[in-house]
């Protein structure tokens, strides 16, 4: 454990370990602060990681992707122009 001395506006420096680095502070009460290293997610992901299927579904792509298991065909992007019109109707 190690003191610090807030300076006059509450501030107390982290360390290196902390820099540049998003945290979480949370109040344990008047005298103790909890300082949590945290990873913050873009609120249109959050969906991904709540859904496991989905999550493992984009590991596996990505696993294979890494591995050189790429599709050897391209994706028939006429057939998809198509099914696009017909579902505009």
């Amino acid at each position: 454990m190690i003191t610090k001395l807030a300076d006059s506006k509450g501030r107390v420096a982290l360390g290196p370990q902390f820099a540049n680095k998003t945290v979480i502070i949370q109040h344990i009460d008047e005298t103790e602060v909890r300082v949590i290293a945290a990873a913050v997610i873009p609120e249109r992901e959050v969906w991904l990681h709540k859904n496991t299927q989905a999550m493992a579904s984009v590991q596996k792509g990505l696993s294979q992707a890494r591995a050189g298991k790429l599709s050897k065909r391209p994706p028939d992007l006429s057939a998809d122009v198509a099914l696009v019109a017909e579902l505009d109707d």
